[in-house]
């Protein structure tokens, strides 16, 4: 996605579509790498991935299947399994959105692409070195050299984001990829058996969009614990990362739950949603908004159809912020995939 097809701003917007914005050149020729060495080989070819869980209530069962990021590159998913449930479903939920409209915004936020591009940078021009600890930008620049390279640009970055781009690049070095694998398969299932698709949508708006991101670009970010997780995930979890990707696509359930990593989605939803612009524009309501969305769409889907099936991220799946245990806790008989 180019920046000229952004359509909403506002700190979220900023976040997640940071990674796809145009990138800034780099000053210098960035040196030859050398390769990244896993002790872990990351699975390729065709593989099963897990099995589905089972919500049941009155003889009527919806079917969700767990979802990771990032997954092995080379994988191919042997989905038929899960098209045979979506095409005998009433209906496929999808996993949740949050839509963002910008009042004031000319052209649905397209003129204010500048100043979004601008507050993904450090107020006042700082540059990492003059935000992070000298320990932290130590390890920032020994990883930094390794993946990117001599992009001086990166420099002006928020810690957040910077963290974010080097995460990525680190990824797909190490053979993992983003790909939506599992989102391609099930609409285009979908699709053939003329199966209604649904995705439960969040809208926030904010009124005065320019006022916005004029306050993001001179605010900071408590960011730092974000910054060091995700750095933590570059320099110590590729291994276990590639672990967790090859047991979603084998389906080894049991190893995927009890693999431990630095989990950065935490430290770093804290570090968005902590922000005065978040609590300001309601962003930091989002994640309970999101999750009460899900499960209306589930209990009706429940309610409705004989079978539906629901996809979603396995942290949303199980664990302690798992919907299914929001499920689980209104009656609802909740299954994990046989062995």
């Amino acid at each position: 996605m180019s920046a000229t097809q952004l359509a909403a701003v506002g700190l979220a917007l900023a976040l997640a579509l940071a990674p796809s914005l145009p990138a800034v050149a780099a000053e210098d020729p960035a040196p030859t790498s050398p390769p990244v060495t896993l002790d872990t080989i990351v699975v390729s070819g065709v593989q099963p991935g897990p099995g589905m869980w089972k919500v049941s209530r009155d003889g009527r069962v919806l079917w969700v299947l767990g979802t990771l990021a990032p997954l092995p590159k080379r994988m191919e998913w042997n989905s038929l399994d899960v098209e045979r449930r979506v095409a005998a479903a009433g209906v496929l939920l999808m996993p949740p959105t949050v839509r963002v409209d910008a009042e004031g915004a000319a052209l649905g936020g397209l003129f204010l692409v500048p100043s979004l591009m601008k507050a993904r940078n450090n107020p006042e021009g700082e540059l990492l070195e003059d935000v992070l600890a000298a320990a932290d930008f130590a390890r920032w620049q020994r990883l930094k050299a390794l993946y990117l390279g001599r992009d001086r640009g990166i420099e002006k970055r928020r810690p957040i984001l910077a963290a974010m781009e080097l995460r990525e690049k680190a990824f797909d070095r190490a053979d993992l990829s983003w790909r939506d694998v599992v989102g391609r398969a099930v609409r285009r299932a979908a699709k053939r058996a003329d199966v209604p698709v649904e995705q439960p949508e969040v809208s926030l708006v904010i009124e005065d969009a320019k006022a916005a991101v004029k306050e993001f670009r001179r605010s900071g970010l408590d960011d730092l614990a974000c910054f060091r997780t995700t750095l933590d995930q570059v320099e110590n979890d590729l291994d276990t990362l590639a672990l967790r990707a090859n047991a979603w696509a084998i389906g080894d359930l049991a190893t995927l739950e009890a693999l431990p990593y630095a989990d950065n989605a935490k430290a770093c939803t804290d570090a968005l949603l902590g922000s005065g612009l978040a609590r300001s524009s309601g962003f930091s309501e989002l994640p309970a908004r999101v999750e009460a969305a899900w499960l209306a769409a589930a209990e009706k889907a429940l309610a409705t159809h004989a079978e539906s099936v629901a996809v979603l991220p396995m942290a949303r799946v199980v664990g302690e912020r798992g919907y299914l245990k929001a499920l689980a806790a209104k009656g609802y008989v909740v299954e994990a995939p046989s062995d």
